[in-house]
């Protein structure tokens, strides 16, 4: 009995040395392990009588017990130690300010599409809508492109699965398509109203005005500081008996003016050519003052709409004519806020972006 009192003792002062984890295993292997202490006396019962293994046994599994309890009391007290330091490391100061989540923020590019369809609402133009995989009929067809045009080759457009050979399906290279399908529902919806029938033949009755505008995202073949795969456009379309060129030139001065909240800005419409208009004119801005004061800069395409155009959404040209224009958004935004690579605005840096909150 002694002997196993001076082995609870032992064991006790072993395990009050162990300073890690590490070490209070290794010294409960010297008392429980499978070569342990009290493993051996265990084995020494073989060669006693019954009344002696019962004795001897009870003592053996009672100092057992005792060195147990040991070893828990001494992993609990090494735990304890343990998250006192952790928490002693880790501690927190209550009178610190908390921490509040960044607030969020529209994208440059949508704060620009916001002010655009804002501008152009204020002067009576809808907002039209469309797919942006859409048909070669809609995209280029409609829209008086020839077949030999270099837009309709693959180095300049995504074309996509689930169209023929000769009705491709592509992603859309601009947002002009939108204003074909929302001119000839127009035209559509009109003629079902009044009861005209919708024979295939051209109309030339009386119909309200088509105003529309069409932003959204477009896709061509293009990669560098001012061009993006992706981008976006802004189309507009005005349709009536007596839409001329001068209302071009009255409504696309006034957006831009507005635009840029700058009354002074000086428009130029330089004659250009686009399938879908004629006449058509580049249209340049000068700002009057400031880092771009005196350059003359590019920032949409226009035009009178040709009249196969005017055909393609069922009216008759001999009645009905209009302007068109487009322009791009992302440049827009690019020269409002002074930002030199488009690129930045589809690389994510919330850095660059949070300016724009």
């Amino acid at each position: 009995m002694n002997d196993l009192t001076a082995v609870v003792e032992q064991a006790r002062a072993a395990f009050e040395l162990a300073h890690t984890p590490a070490d209070l295993e290794n010294s409960k292997a010297i008392f429980l392990g499978k070569s342990g202490r009290i493993t051996e006396l265990m084995k020494g019962l073989a060669s006693l009588s019954i009344e002696e293994k019962k004795l001897q046994g009870a003592a053996i599994n009672h100092a057992k017990q005792a060195i147990e309890a040991a070893l828990n009391a001494r992993r609990q007290a090494l735990a304890e130690r343990e998250l006192q330091a952790q928490l002693q490391a880790e501690a927190l100061d209550v009178t610190l300010p908390g921490r509040q989540r960044g607030a969020g923020g529209l994208h440059p590019v949508s704060l620009t599409l916001e002010r655009i369809e804002a501008i152009f609402g204020s002067m009576g133009f809808e907002v039209a809508q469309g797919p942006e995989i859409e048909s070669d009929w809609f995209n280029f067809t409609a829209l008086n492109t020839p077949e030999d045009h270099p837009a309709r080759s693959m180095h300049d457009t995504f074309y996509v699965e689930g169209g023929s050979d000769q009705a491709p399906n592509l992603l859309r290279t601009h947002t002009s398509p939108m204003q074909i399908r929302h001119a000839v529902q127009h035209v559509k919806k009109h003629r079902l109203a009044h009861g005209s029938p919708n024979d295939g033949k051209l109309y030339s009755g009386d119909m309200p005005e088509i105003r529309v505008i069409a932003p959204g995202r477009t896709y061509r073949v293009d990669s560098d500081a001012t061009h993006s795969p992706m981008f976006h456009q802004c189309e507009g379309l005005w349709v009536g008996e007596a839409i001329s060129f001068k209302d071009l030139k009255y409504v696309f001065t006034d957006f831009c003016r507005t635009f840029f909240e700058n009354p002074e800005l000086v428009l130029r419409f330089r004659p250009s050519f686009f399938p879908f208009t004629e006449p058509s004119a580049e249209i340049d801005i000068q700002f009057p003052s400031g880092p771009l004061a005196g350059r003359w800069l590019e920032v949409a395409g226009s035009g009178q709409v040709h009249p196969n155009v005017i055909r393609n959404m069922g009216l008759d040209p001999e009645r009905y004519i209009g302007f068109a224009f487009g322009m791009g958004p992302d440049r827009l935004t690019m020269l409002r806020y002074g930002v030199n690579d488009l690129r930045l605005f589809f690389d994510g840096d919330i850095r660059f972006l949070s300016q724009f909150r």
